[in-house]
């Protein structure tokens, strides 16, 4: 339980309370690094590891290639967003009927 911020008639409203504070803490998240680290590449991973190993090995050959290469990074980086929200579809979709069907067993119970 986080703080209670918010009343409502005399009740703390915590579900609310709680949203608005994690809401404030991934804005704070996604802001400091931008301010503190002014100038700075935001690279990803894969590049990164490339340079690693070549690095460790320059004679080293990749063993397969992509079957498709994005012509340009924005389109990298909206195939890599639709992925991300299509997955989270996918689960969210799973809760919502793992959740649907527990609710629908403690209908019938009571």
């Amino acid at each position: 339980m986080l703080f209670p911020i918010i009343r409502k008639k005399g009740v703390i409203n915590l579900k609310k309370s709680n949203n608005l504070i994690l809401i404030g803490l991934v804005i704070v998240l996604a802001v400091v690094p931008l301010i503190t680290m002014k100038g700075a590449e935001f690279g990803g991973a894969d590049g990164q590891a490339e340079g690693v190993i070549e690095e460790i090995n320059p004679d080293y050959e990749p063993w397969f290639e992509p079957f498709m290469e994005p012509a340009s990074g924005e389109i990298e980086s909206l195939l890599f967003a639709l992925q991300a929200a299509i997955g989270a579809g996918i689960i969210g979709y799973g809760i919502g009927t793992l959740k649907g069907k527990r609710d629908a067993q403690k209908g019938n119970k009571k």
